[in-house]
């Protein structure tokens, strides 16, 4: 609990000597303020989202983070995290994210993740005012001394200008006039950037201890995992949807049996604002519902959300509870559906919600494989879906299967689901967040008692794994 120290003046002593002028004593006492620790755990969720707070923008964040920085500092220390607070900047770098592969779905595309790292490269000898076309060329340099190559053609420069928009978003690489679209028709399209050099050194969330340059191999092992598992379960926890316990190494298994409740999962709970849900399928930090108005508060990939994507994948939840193969999965509850089970369901999830008003985005509903990917995508992102590869062929070729968890339970009904049912069902039931539960400010909450839980009925049948 924040508390701030108050001052009192105590009643003059009589009994002392009335010709004492000096000032009377002053009685120290604490008053405690319980908003104080709404307020840090808000800002830690919305870090935890949005991990770059710049100056000009965020201002009023900036300064809530400055206020409560002791009661920052002391949470994410516990995953491994580090907070850098500046006169303009705020920047929390996490560690290694817990599924990394996964969360790639979601991210930019690999010749944009290349361009975003050549410009940083070009900016560090840049001057802190430039023009566009000055900084690409630089950019072109450092491809060439790095033997990549370089084309020239739409592809690159549309990898180019989403590149600049990333470093525009964390105040890096700023557009200071102008506009970065121009510079897909003309290289030297009027446009003048702010180059911030003193947070370049910041972009780079995770450097690890190691020298890329004598051991790439060993740096990208740190940069790709974190090594202490208890700091792995707490990041999963804060940072993902959910921890599926069938997912897990030994020594994950037994923190998450021994610490979760206790002196380590759920105080950090706490301190994020969050409400710990324990099954004996897993457990998951849950974001209450009065802790957010808005979906874009509860990270890249909140679900369910209204959207052509996220109704066709509550349509496939409910499809796999009923259709799924139970066997073989990664644990008790687990459903599975080959690639092409998924898209044929889709396929049919399709004509039944045409395209037009109040159907499904006309991109979607003639291309099943397209929708089956995006549904994949989010329902990989938020950990409902375990995708692994099996024999099935009789030419002993590998297709794609899907393995939805215990935890869509929370969403699947028995049979398929109505469009309009849907619908109603995404409005009514408290959303969880993806990526990120983290995200958002509100007040203190404690999780509902009504509802729906987060893991499946099978789970209300089995006894919760004790803690020792």
């Amino acid at each position: 609990m924040s508390e701030e120290t108050l001052t009192e003046t105590t009643k003059p002593d009589f009994a002392a000597d009335t010709a004492d002028t000096t000032d009377p004593p002053r009685r120290r006492r604490k008053a405690w303020r319980p908003e104080a620790d709404t307020e840090a755990a808000a800002l830690l969720r919305h870090l935890a989202a949005t991990p770059w707070l710049v100056g000009g923008r965020d201002d009023d964040l900036i300064a809530a983070v400055r206020r409560n920085e002791t009661a920052l500092r002391s949470a994410v220390a516990r995953l491994g995290w580090v907070l850098v607070i500046e006169r303009d900047l705020v920047r929390l770098r996490k560690s290694a994210p817990p599924r990394p592969a996964v969360w790639a779905f979601q991210g930019p595309s690999p010749a944009t993740c290349s361009w975003f790292f050549l410009l940083v490269a070009a900016a560090e000898s840049m001057p802190p005012r430039i023009a566009l076309g000055q900084l690409v060329t630089a950019a072109r340099a450092a491809a060439a001394e790095a033997a990549l190559p370089s084309r020239n053609d739409m592809a690159e420069r549309r990898a180019v200008v989403a590149a600049l928009r990333m470093l525009d978003e964390r105040g890096v690489v700023e557009r200071l006039d102008g506009d970065l679209d121009g510079y897909l028709h003309d290289e030297q399209a009027p446009v003048l950037l702010a180059v911030h050099h003193t947070r370049l050194a910041y972009v780079v969330a995770n450097p690890g201890t190691l020298d890329p340059a004598t051991d790439p191999h060993g740096w990208l092992e740190q940069a790709q995992r974190e090594p202490d598992p208890a700091r792995r379960m707490r990041r999963a926890l804060v940072d993902d949807t959910c921890v599926h316990t069938a997912l897990l190494d030994e020594a994950e298994a037994q923190w998450l049996s021994q610490r979760v409740r206790g002196d380590d999962g759920a105080p950090l709970a706490d301190a994020f604002g969050l409400g710990l849900e324990r099954r004996a399928e897993g457990a998951a930090f849950v974001v209450p519902s009065e802790a957010f108005r808005h979906f874009r508060q509860l990270g890249p990939m909140p679900f369910p959300v209204p959207g052509t994507i996220a109704h066709a994948a509550l349509l496939l939840l409910d499809h796999a509870a009923i259709h799924g193969t139970p066997g073989n999965g990664p644990g008790p509850g687990w459903r599975g559906m080959t690639q092409e089970q998924v898209v044929a369901a889709l396929t049919d999830f399709a004509g039944n919600n045409a395209s037009g008003k109040g159907g499904w985005g006309a991109e979607y509903s003639s291309d099943p494989l397209l929708l089956a990917t995006k549904v994949r995508d989010l329902l990989a992102g938020t950990n409902l879906v375990h995708l692994t590869h099996a024999d099935t062929q009789p030419d002993d070729t590998t297709t794609s299967m899907w393995w939805f968890a215990p935890t869509t339970g929370r969403w699947a009904e028995e049979g398929t689901a109505a469009s309009k049912a849907t619908r109603q069902r995404t409005r009514s039931r408290t959303h969880t967040s993806a990526t990120q539960r983290p995200p958002a400010p509100g007040n203190r909450p404690t999780r509902p008692q009504e509802g729906p839980d987060l893991f499946s009925a099978l789970a209300a049948e089995q006894k919760e794994e004790p803690t020792q």
